[in-house]
């Protein structure tokens, strides 16, 4: 049982409704009604110009910082897991998102399964899960509608847009589309579009599920879950999260001798059963056919077509009048060093200000998760800048 000695935080529920101006969508309809799932950490100042904007990876939630036991209405996805927030080590008094200066905001996205509107949510027009009739969601869809939010809150220009992993897609898009809206761009880990070996990977993820005999379309709410094929998917990411070393050393203490609940493999490395554990964990906090909406909308992700610009260096063009940090993490297999160093390029053919830094980790991916001494100086050094 973990010992709560944080600070404790509580979800906040964004309901947008306007039908005479709905959230348009890339790719049908546009969407009247809508609730987005937040958490706040630190103040307002009076002119709400302190604001930090936080986009989560691809399977987190609002909650951030902080200790939060329980978001009502989740069928039980709220486990132990969620209670700590997952950038609790970054958001606070003197941390890197310093909330004695900063007020920090952090949705759950559109088609999420934390709160926000996704198709494990009841339709309102058929008091039916949503399932396989959810709308299709691409990346500029999430941005538009958490601008929604802002504009509920009151925030005219964000001090600061952050996102890890494909969460800096999310960043990069709301500078593009919204550079009046933002001071500074902080992308984590992330690139500027979708390359051949995550294509593949994001594949193999989709047709995992899809294969799931309880998946039944997206249609499975009334009954079992496609555990079996989310689980699978969540193994064939995991691994590309951490190094190989990392991978090593997290799995040396976990039990082998026994049979995965299907088949007749006897597993006989403790990697193996390390993997079988996180997919059975996976599943118990999260929603397939919010997993399948992501993947989708990363596979189609188009910066520059999201951005409604001619090329990228139209998008960058746009982001002169800010300022960028972009991190990189020099044992990353999701995104790795490659996909930062195109991005800087890219920043610098534009003219637009730029620090580059490579964090150095044995960790991989999962660095900008787990060290916060490696990024903090720079995020504190960038941040509190403030105009003369």
């Amino acid at each position: 049982m973990m010992i709560q000695t944080l600070p404790e935080t509580r979800t906040q529920f964004f309901e947008f409704d306007d039908p005479a101006h709905p959230l348009p969508l890339c790719v049908g309809p546009p969407l009247a009604r809508f609730t987005l799932a937040y958490e706040t950490y630190g103040r307002m100042n009076a002119d709400r110009s302190n604001v930090i904007l936080l986009y989560h990876a691809m399977t987190g939630s609002q909650h951030a910082a902080g200790w939060n036991p329980d978001v009502p209405g989740l069928d039980g996805r709220w486990t132990e897991e969620m209670h700590e927030g997952w950038w609790d080590a970054f958001i606070g008094p003197g941390k890197a998102l310093d909330t004695d200066k900063f007020c920090v905001v952090c949705a759950n996205y559109l088609g999420g399964c934390y709160g926000s509107t996704g198709p494990a949510s009841i339709d309102p027009e058929t008091g039916l899960p949503w399932g396989s009739t959810f709308p299709v969601l691409r990346m500029r869809d999430v941005v538009e509608s958490q601008m929604r939010l802002l504009d509920h809150l009151g925030v005219g220009k964000l001090h600061a847009v952050v996102g890890p992993s494909i969460g800096g897609f999310l960043a990069l898009l709301t500078a593009a589309i919204h550079p009046d809206r933002v001071r500074f761009v902080l992308p984590v880990s992330t690139g500027v579009e979708t390359t051949i070996d995550q294509r593949l990977l994001n594949f193999e993820q989709v047709t995992a599920i899809e294969a799931d005999p309880y998946f039944r379309g997206g249609d499975y709410y009334a009954g079992a879950r496609p555990d079996v094929g989310l689980a699978l998917a969540r193994r064939i990411a995991h691994k590309t999260f951490i190094s190989p070393d990392a991978l090593r050393k997290r799995a040396r203490d976990e039990v082998v001798s026994q049979k995965p609940p299907h088949g007749w493999y006897e597993m006989n490395h403790p990697v193996e059963s390390y993997m079988l554990h996180q997919g059975q964990k996976f599943v118990r906090r999260f929603d397939a056919n919010t997993y399948l909406r992501i993947l989708d909308a990363w596979q189609w992700f188009n910066l520059v077509a999201e951005a409604r610009a001619r090329d990228l260096r139209d998008v960058f063009e746009r982001c002169r009048g800010q300022e960028f940090l972009v991190f990189s993490i020099d044992n990353d297999h999701t995104f790795n060093r490659g996909h930062q160093q195109k991005l800087v390029r890219l920043l610098k053919r534009a003219e637009v200000p730029v620090i580059w830094i490579t964090v150095h980790s044995d960790k991989g991916h999962d660095a900008f998760l787990l060290e916060p001494r490696l990024f903090t100086p720079h995020i504190q050094e960038v941040l509190n800048h403030r105009d003369e």
